[in-house]
């Protein structure tokens, strides 16, 4: 069963999908007393689930007339690349983010279900187990470059 973060999260989505991917605007207390959870549920979802590394920016002003407004970025495949490459991934990334990095990729079908599964596993720390911890990060954003790379010339 899916855990509340998850189907806020759904539910957005299909939102931002019925209204042809364009901008939705939203008040977080109602959307809050629709799910029965407090604002900050509701600001955890869109902190963690609706970041610039999955194509989406955030727009939020408080107050009693506050809003939240949710934009999906689109973007040539080459500036979406360069900018994961050099800003989301850098010269070091923790597993967590590689995963999300991995998952939104999925979502926005760069890569495949079965390249996900390959470059979890890759990047894990089972896999770099022989590498020193303090080195992992590093290790783990240069193998994801180049499988991103490698996914990306295969398509484009």
């Amino acid at each position: 069963m899916s855990n509340l973060s998850d189907i806020i999260e759904g539910f957005l989505k299909e939102l931002m999908d019925a209204n042809n991917n364009r901008a939705i605007e939203i008040q977080r207390n109602i959307l809050a007393q629709q799910f029965d959870c407090s604002p900050s549920q509701i600001n955890y979802v869109l902190t963690t689930r609706f970041t610039n590394d999955r194509g989406y920016v955030v727009e939020s002003r408080r107050g009693g007339g506050g809003y939240i407004r949710i934009f999906k970025v689109s973007s040539s495949i080459e500036d979406e690349l360069k900018r994961i490459l050099n800003e989301s991934i850098g010269e070091s990334i923790t597993l967590n983010k590689s995963i999300d990095l991995i998952n939104a990729l999925v979502e926005r079908e760069v890569i495949t279900e079965n390249e996900k599964i390959i470059m979890q596993s890759a990047l894990g720390d089972r896999a770099l187990n022989a590498v020193a911890y303090e080195d992992r990060n590093k290790l783990r954003a240069d193998i994801l470059k180049e499988m991103i790379l490698v996914s990306i010339e295969n398509d484009y």
